[in-house]
């Protein structure tokens, strides 16, 4: 059975990926920025066995986490939707083009292309929105808003693919374990849309709250350094192409994340 390294270990990918492979008999081994720092190429080769696949979780670039010899080990590299410019209205396919807006996606998008110059046969992976409903993320924050106050105000002109970290968690390590899959690049969200408004309303709604206590307002209203954008939505389609089990939707997704949450 394929061997695992997941990188970003310490991370809520990574501590998924970990949970569901042990759940599942996949030998698996998680690695945080204590243990490996991936820009140091004699300590990545060190950690990587031969044989193994290599999920990196940890940061915009893994070309250390990919040895050069490509028969010795496959790399998984997880990227984002900020690689768009992010003002489309039908979801990304995989080879539509990139346009980062931000100086995050322009670093995810040089991981991305690194990752290939250094390992033309890994797979880049991207995805959007993820959650755990648990910590600090946009799903843990409104359930903790949902207790503390009578009313959220929440930006309902951004629409994306909200991804439950558990659900991509799982399809990375179908992915892992498939050696017949040559797509450079997939991505991997749970299916559907929605704005940040829409899942904040659904997340009350799973506490058994009142969404209409979730007020819409617009991204003008909620000024940040990094202008998040307006359609981050990425299609499945290359995933369910390759073979690949199309993740769930993502409103059936929440309603799990939450369950395991509260």
């Amino acid at each position: 059975m394929t061997k695992i390294l997941v990188t970003g270990a310490r991370g809520q990918l990574g501590g998924h990926l970990l949970r569901r492979a042990e759940a599942t008999g996949i030998p698996a081994r998680g690695v945080g920025s204590a243990e490996l720092d991936i820009t140091d190429p004699g300590a990545v080769n060190e950690q990587v066995e031969p044989g193994s696949v290599v999920i990196n979780c940890a940061a915009y670039t893994a070309v250390d986490a990919a040895e050069s010899d490509e028969d010795t080990a496959r790399l998984i590299h997880v990227s984002t939707d900020y690689v768009f410019a992010g003002q489309g209205d039908t979801p990304y396919e995989v080879d539509a083009p990139t346009g980062p807006a931000t100086a995050y996606g322009r670093t995810k998008l040089a991981g991305e292309r690194a990752v290939h110059a250094a390992l033309p046969s890994a797979h880049v992976v991207r995805t959007a929105w993820v959650y755990t409903g648990v910590g600090s993320d946009f799903v843990s924050t409104m359930l903790r808003l949902e207790r503390e106050r009578d009313t959220v105000d929440v930006v309902d002109d951004q629409v994306g693919s909200p991804t439950f970290a558990g659900d991509l968690a799982d399809a990375l390590l179908e992915l892992a374990g498939r050696s017949d899959v040559d797509a450079p690049v997939l991505h991997a969200t749970n299916s559907g849309r929605a704005s940040w408004f829409d899942l904040a309303r659904a997340v009350f709604e799973e506490a058994g709250a009142d969404p209409e206590r979730v007020r819409p307002c617009t991204s003008a209203q909620f000024v940040r350094p990094a202008p998040r954008p307006a359609f981050s939505v990425l299609s499945g389609r290359a995933w369910a192409d390759a073979g690949l089990t199309p993740l769930r939707p993502w409103r059936d997704a929440l309603h799990a994340a939450v369950r395991e949450a509260v």
